[in-house]
């Protein structure tokens, strides 16, 4: 009987000894190595779980962990460390601040270098933030995110052009967009498309691909690409492997988009009883016309055979609300794969991804295709190889420009009592609409751009001597472009023709650069440190295109030109430019304290003048950095402060090929002689636009860098702006391209980033926010026109509203009143019905007076929520197609419903007018038609959770995310219309699309979209 008891004791006590084993109390204190002071909220977790805890005020934890365990200590602006317990009950850690999260690498023109260093302003977005979006190009992902960057989208269509402005608009008739670089080599960027819409080329590139963004901002960082670089230069490295295990990675997500907003449009009781008001009150007025009758026999052919007038009695036969036929449910689907790794010789990552996207417009859908490989060799000890290269394939179902019957939100113009299908042929049909009917283009159009890219770099580094180094790099940027069009018999582009026309439209692009430069770094004793980058670029970029069209199709299935019976127009051009570049870059740190930064670039351009072929763009830079000065290198509060400042040129060479030569051009003459003609005139002292930017700043960091951020002034002078300016016709020519005029950008930035909690549960936030003020100085006394009422003027920001002051309704007589006199000049404003009588003045700004946003991180255990918030400021919107659905019934547009606040008898006061069929009463371009367009929208939000590793690695699997993605979840705005971020996109491809800046012409709307997702590593 003992026996078994003690043998039941003995397996006891083996039991507890065992448990004991698995499970212990550790505790101890965690301080600082920098001045051994405790450090209160670092985090302390036992290593592959989610068990942890945090230290308190004096540094001090106490944690049961099972085993023996690893500790893993963590702290924001310090080192990680991992502690393998070894037994011990008491483990007391030093951390070590992590200079590498102070100085962490940015990437700048040709070359890296650490933060710390740096005397330039660089805005960075890292690659993870904006992983996963659902968005088709760089810019809309990264938008709100950069100080001083100014993106807009023209509309909600699938691959748009997407405008881009860093620290305001440098030219007036040059390009303002950015220079792109990727991987070190500048890419095409331009719209090549052959319509008014204009597409982007950056939605051929997944950015899910992309490490990190660095956009270089001021003189000192973007001189170093000279004249590429007054509108700012944004750097795109992409994802490299690293040594060590190969790492693949999974992600699929896919979700539904609608529209972020919709216009309030009248009903078919509304439509009838205003317009019938309408007709009635023009018969007043004008009795010699029977504008009611007129108006009846008008409905009778709308309604398609229905009985219109049962709209008065509430009962309408038709109620159509063509509105939401311009629109679809959209949606997005995406896979994204890639594997990484390699060893102490080679290393890769090798990436594919597949894309489907289905816009909220009907007909609109984008679908890409991409495959990436990024190779980095040492073949020997002084040689480094590397190849990046990356193919895709996008197909893009496009619309028309907004200024198009065939843009889908034109619809909305159609009456409420038109049918969409004819019940007297039980088909859609153009013959009874108020305008032509855009339904027609679903099932007979076609609009579909194909595009094949190839961008490829080249490169390899060998160590000459130690500190010295050449890298020379070859890359190519390859893009076809198909554009294939059909319209059939029943649509309006087939006016004309009986039976089809299609078109097919190909552009060629091959841009190549080389890039040869040698880099020294060398450490001279202790305190002095020299880094310097001297070298040559070259670039050609060739553009070849082809058109032809057809027409007479033997019917609607047979779309390829090779089946049209007539071809009826052909033609084909090339064009070509080049750049040849010397640049140098020097770098001087003493004691890491005192910082100087020299650099300079000469140009060579093909576009301008054989007298002024090249420039000459110096800049240099200065930085102090206080926290390492014996007085403030022990304070606990202050973590860093860097003052600096810069000054510098850089130029503007976005110009035509040829601006600057004598150019004629190939005509038939009489009787099919050929010949030719002087088509330009020619300018041998054309030069770069040179902008002179001056930029104050401040870096600083609080409490060990929980709070860092950087505060910017600085100030931009344009001169020689490149214009087309009126030449005396006696010279055979209207106009030359010269360097006339002057432009000023001034500016204020701020960006703060703070950890507010630390510990098991986690918040990060970072805000920024930039206000620029933009000012013509000089045009030479020439006034530009652009957009609907957008104008350039001497002393006025670009691209102003420039028209007629709406002064409301006249409450006698209903009529719509315009102000004589300028708000500014002295006595009392006085007011007329005559629009032609009023003064035309500066009425509004489309350029918004300050921009922001800001992004709230917060983690718990596996579990993150990311909400950001963007915004928009102090801008105004033109509404173009104010005049025809907001015109107080002037002519048969539906009407939106604002419309119904009528003048209707003496005394009414309001600000609609009478409505008045045909008068025109109040529909003149002016203020009446100008908004408010600022707005602050929840960009994104991101809720995710990440499986913990106990669960996961039962699976061999290394990481588990499922994740829920908002995408402009919610819009906050004074704005009526479809939506606040718009640019009418006809208008900005024009020669004044810097100009044209605000408009809203049935502009699509963004859409909103949530996806749901997941990720696996392994």
């Amino acid at each position: 009987m003992q026996k078994p008891l003690l043998l039941v004791l003995m397996v006891l006590l083996l039991l507890t000894g065992n448990l004991l084993a698995q499970s212990r109390t550790v505790s101890g204190k965690v301080v600082s190595a920098q001045d051994q002071t405790p450090l209160p909220g670092v985090n302390v977790s036992e290593k592959g779980t989610t068990n942890g805890t945090v230290t308190d005020v004096n540094g001090r934890y106490s944690l049961t962990v099972s085993g023996d365990a690893t500790l893993v200590f963590s702290f924001i602006g310090f080192t990680a460390q991992e502690v393998a317990l070894n037994n011990r009950s008491v483990v007391d850690v030093t951390l070590a601040e992590d200079v590498q999260a102070l100085n962490e690498v940015v990437v700048v023109g040709y070359g890296t270098q650490e933060k710390a260093d740096l005397t330039g302003n660089i805005a960075q977005v890292s690659g993870e933030e904006i992983q996963n979006l659902p968005v088709t190009s760089v810019e809309q992902a990264i938008q709100g995110r950069a100080t001083g960057v100014f993106i807009e989208s023209n509309n909600g269509k699938l691959g748009q052009g997407i405008s881009i402005r860093v620290r305001g608009s440098s030219s007036v008739t040059a390009s303002n967009q950015p220079l792109y670089v990727i991987d070190g080599i500048p890419i095409t960027a331009q719209s090549q498309s052959g319509n008014g819409a204009p597409t982007n080329p950056l939605a051929d590139i997944n950015f899910n691909d992309i490490e990190s963004i660095n956009i270089l901002k001021d003189a000192s960082a973007a001189a170093i690409y000279g004249s590429r670089a007054s509108n700012g230069v944004v750097l795109i490295t992409t994802k490299q492997g690293k040594s060590g295990k190969t790492k693949f990675s999974v992600n699929l997500l896919s979700g539904v988009s609608n529209p972020t907003g919709k216009r309030e449009y009248l009903n078919a009781q509304q439509y009838v009883e205003l317009f019938t008001e309408a007709a009635a009150n023009s018969n007043a007025l004008d009795p010699s016309f029977d504008y009611v009758a007129y108006l009846e026999s008008r409905f009778d052919r709308y309604a398609a055979g229905t009985d219109w007038r049962q709209a008065l009695n509430s009962t309408p036969a038709v109620d159509e609300n063509w509105q939401e036929q311009a629109f679809q449910k959209g949606g997005i689907t995406q896979l994204d794969l890639n594997a990484s790794g390699g060893n102490e010789k080679t290393r890769f990552y090798v990436a594919g991804s597949y894309s489907d996207q289905k816009g909220i417009m009907i007909r609109n859908s984008f679908e890409r295709i991409n495959g990436r490989i990024n190779l980095d060799h040492q073949a020997t000890e002084r040689l480094n190889l590397g190849l990046n290269l990356s193919l895709s394939r996008t197909v893009n179902d496009r619309l028309s420009d907004d200024n198009s019957f065939a843009t889908p939100l034109q619809l909305v113009a159609q009456p409420p009592i038109q049918p969409v299908i004819d019940p007297r042929t039980n088909a859609l049909s153009g013959n009874y609409t108020l305008y032509f009917n855009g339904l027609l283009y679903v099932d007979n159009a076609k609009y579909t751009t194909t595009v094949f890219r190839n961008l490829g770099n080249l490169y390899a580094s060998y160590n000459i001597l130690p500190g010295l180094k050449f890298r020379t790099e070859f890359g190519v940027d390859i893009l076809n472009q198909n554009e294939e069009e059909y319209y059939g018999k029943l649509t309006a582009r087939n006016v004309g023709t009986s039976n089809g026309l299609g078109a097919n439209r190909y552009v060629q692009l091959l841009n190549y650069t080389t890039n040869n430069f040698f880099q020294y770094n060398q450490t001279i004793g202790t305190q002095h440190n020299i880094e310097a980058t001297v070298g040559m670029s070259f670039q050609e970029s060739r553009r070849d295109m082809s058109y032809v069209e057809g027409q007479q199709f033997p019917s609607d299935a047979f779309k390829q030109l090779a089946s049209a019976a007539e071809i009826t127009s052909g033609t084909t051009e090339e064009t070509a430019f080049s750049f040849l570049s010397y640049f140098a870059r020097a770098n001087y740190a003493y004691a890491n304290r005192y910082l100087l930064t020299l650099s300079g670039r000469i140009d060579g351009s093909s576009r301008f003048g054989a007298n002024e072929r090249y420039g000459f763009f110096p800049a240099a830079s200065m930085g102090w950095v206080l926290t390492e000065e014996s007085f403030l290198n022990t304070s606990a509060f202050l973590s860093f402060l860097k003052l600096r400042a810069s000054y510098g040129l850089t130029g503007n060479a976005e110009i035509s090929n040829f601006a600057a030569r004598g150019l004629f051009s190939g005509d038939g003459a009489y009787g099919g002689v050929p010949g030719l003609r002087p088509s330009q005139s020619p300018n041998p002292n054309l030069k770069w636009e040179t902008t002179a930017q001056t930029d104050i700043g401040i870096d600083y960091g609080f409490l060990r860098n929980r709070i860092s951020g950087e505060i910017d002034y600085y100030v931009k002078q344009t001169r020689d702006l490149l214009l087309n300016v009126n030449v005396p016709g006696s010279s055979g020519f209207t106009t030359q391209m010269r360097n006339i005029g002057k432009l000023q950008n001034k500016g204020f930035e701020f960006m703060v980033n703070t950890s507010n909690l630390v510990g098991d549960f986690t918040w990060n936030t970072s805000l920024n926010f930039s206000i620029n003020r933009n000012k013509i100085t000089d045009l030479d006394g020439q006034v530009i026109e652009g957009g609907f009422v957008n104008r350039a003027i001497e002393g006025y920001p670009i691209g102003v509203f420039y028209e007629r002051e709406y002064a409301g309704v006249d409450p006698e007589n209903g009529d719509a009143l315009y102000y004589i006199n300028d708000p500014e000049q002295p006595g009392s404003r006085e007011t007329t019905n005559d629009y032609n009588a009023a003064n035309r003045i500066v009425i509004g700004n489309p350029n918004p007076d300050w921009i922001g946003g800001i992004n709230n991180t917060f983690g718990y255990k596996g579990l993150e929520l990311t909400v950001f918030f963007q915004g928009v400021f102090g801008n105004e919107i033109y509404n173009g197609g104010g005049k025809f659905f907001q015109a107080s019934a002037d002519f048969f547009d539906n009407q939106t419903t604002d419309q119904l606040r009528r003048w209707q008898q003496p005394g009414d006061i309001t600000d609609v007018p009478q409505a008045r069929l045909f008068f025109g009463n109040g529909t003149g371009e002016s203020s009446r038609f100008l908004s408010d367009g600022s707005y602050v929208r929840l960009k994104t939000v991101t809720l995710g959770y990440t499986l913990p590793s106990a669960v996961i690695s039962k699976l061999k699997l290394d990481r588990v995310r499922i994740y829920v993605t908002g995408q402009n979840l919610l819009t906050f705005t004074k704005y009526e219309g479809w939506d606040p971020e718009v640019n009418a996109d006809y208008l900005t491809t024009s020669s004044t699309g810097n100009i044209s800046l605000g408009n809203d012409f049935y502009s699509a709307p963004q859409p909103r979209t949530i996806t749901a997702g997941i990720n696996l590593g392994f």
